[in-house]
């Protein structure tokens, strides 16, 4: 009525009383469209700008964390289109960015769609992958408030960030949005993601920003945050230790590196702050760090071995020796043949080949394994003739070394003792083969074993079928031990008669 009567400034009253009792965004959009007929266009930029703003401030105050919102996508496009119209190309960009990072991916589908069509028709390529930028971006802010402890989402969100802005406040904001959501379960396994999170975070402002003391916040906030009485992340320590050694305070390093050990403890710790002293030549420190760990940990054989090679690094023999032979009397060591090895390996670098033969005398007297006796044997063989003339320079250590008649002997003497040991050893034949003449080869295969089919009753008064091995060098039961071989070749001659037949 009042329009029909020419009362435009009646029916904006109108408008203004009606959008405030009603604030509806079809009824901004009715009034919006009124101000395109009868007003300028500021007058229609104001009413835009004051529906955003109101609807804005009703979701804010009155449904902050509902699933509704007051602000609708039909507003929003109706307004962008409008500046397109008016040829205001920023002005309707900048209102498709503010709606898609406003509202939910579910309600913002017919904005998001008319944003692509106008960076089609106005926009660049840079323009289109804004586009789908912010269409990415409201898609892990949805995903990371549905789920603030979804790690995955955080980190595939902080990617989108840090690509597309160069604004370091706009990207500190949403790891500070990350880092916020502490795992409510007091579970290593559901912490590690996030603890990744912050390393992220430290990584970031000392390459990207550097800020160098940001970074020392944020390694300082993640220590403080971890529950080191439950479980520590020694990740996290070395990191920060190797950040302040990068930055030149080695002193407070050092400080971090023992708090850790005395907080957590783990061998990985106790390696990283070796391994920084060994390359600083600390070498008493490498003691001292090496005994700690060996007191933490003495049933681990990597400690005892890494300091006994320290030691021999340094030329300590004496010191060396000394700890492979405390580390063998451990009574408890997981895979002790390991500091064996080392420790044979060891004497023989030394040309220590006396005492190389006395520990092997040990070890197969207290495990008498096959593999023991095999490596012994081996030993033998490669022990150089003590009349052998020294080489001339360092090139000729290279050359190989001629197997002697002597090594021979010393090694069939140990296989010897490993066969009257076992009664049968394959690599025994393979010695022979190599180093044996025809006589010895024969000798040996005629003490190869056999085996025979045998019976026993079991408990129930069924029998049972088994193998068995003969021994020819068997000298017990040679009734029996006849009788089988000629069973065994009664059973050949069949055999080769059935083949010509």
């Amino acid at each position: 009525m009042e329009k029909r009567y020419n009362e435009i400034e009646n029916a904006r009253a109108v408008f203004q009383r009606f959008t405030a009792v009603h604030p509806e965004p079809e009824n901004w959009i009715k009034w919006a469209k009124f101000e395109q007929e009868f007003g300028t266009p500021d007058n229609v930029r104001e009413v835009y700008t004051i529906a955003i703003d109101s609807l804005t401030v009703i979701d804010e105050q009155y449904l902050n964390g509902a699933d509704t919102s007051a602000l609708d996508e039909k507003l929003l496009v109706s307004f962008a289109k409008w500046e397109s119209q008016e040829q205001e190309w920023e002005r309707a960009r900048a209102i498709y960015k503010f709606g898609l990072e406003r509202l939910s991916k579910s309600k913002s589908m017919n904005l998001y769609n008319a944003y692509t069509a106008f960076e089609k028709q106005y926009g660049d390529k840079d323009g289109i992958e804004d586009v789908i930028l912010a269409k990415r971006r409201v898609k892990y802010e949805d995903e990371v408030k549905a789920n603030p402890y979804d790690y995955d989402s955080w980190f595939s969100y902080l990617t989108l960030v840090e690509e597309a802005s160069s604004n370091p406040d706009e990207i500190r904001d949403v790891y500070e949005r990350a880092i916020a959501n502490v795992p409510q379960i007091s579970e290593k396994r559901y912490w590690r993601r996030y603890i990744f999170l912050w390393i992220r975070y430290a990584i970031y402002e000392e390459l990207e920003t550097q800020d160098i003391d940001r970074a020392r916040e944020v390694y300082k906030q993640c220590i403080k945050l971890i529950p080191h009485q439950k479980f520590s992340f020694d990740k996290v320590w070395l990191l920060y230790a190797k950040f302040e050694i990068r930055h030149g305070t080695l002193t407070t390093a050092r400080k971090i590196l023992g708090r850790a050990i005395a907080l957590s403890g783990k061998p990985k710790l106790f390696k990283g702050y070796i391994a920084l002293e060994t390359e600083l030549k600390e070498f008493d420190r490498c003691r001292k760090l090496y005994e700690k760990y060996i007191e933490n940990y003495p049933e681990l054989p990597q400690p005892w071995i890494e300091f006994a090679e320290l030691e021999q690094m340094l030329g300590d023999v004496d010191r060396a020796r000394a700890i492979f032979e405390l580390a063998i009397a451990q009574p408890e060591m997981e895979m002790p043949e390991l500091v064996w090895k080392r420790y044979i390996e060891f004497e023989t670098e030394e040309e220590e080949y006396e005492r190389a033969r006395n520990l092997y005398e040990i070890l197969v007297e207290k495990t008498g394994h096959v593999k023991v006796w095999i490596s012994f044997a081996m030993f033998e063989l490669q022990v150089p003739d003590e009349n052998a003339p020294a080489p001339e320079n360092e090139e000729d250590e290279e050359i190989e070394l001629e197997v002697t008649e002597e090594a021979k002997i010393k090694t069939r003497a140990v296989f010897q003792r490993a066969w009257d040991y076992f009664k049968a050893n394959g690599k025994k034949e393979e010695f022979e083969q190599v180093h044996g003449t025809a006589d010895d080869q024969t000798k040996v295969s005629k003490q190869q074993p056999y085996t025979v089919t045998k019976t026993k009753k079991l408990p129930d008064g069924s029998l049972q079928e088994y193998l068995d091995y003969v021994f020819p060098t068997d000298e017990s039961d040679r009734t029996f031990t006849s009788f089988l071989e000629n069973a065994r070749k009664w059973k050949e001659m069949q055999a080769k008669k059935n083949q010509q037949a």
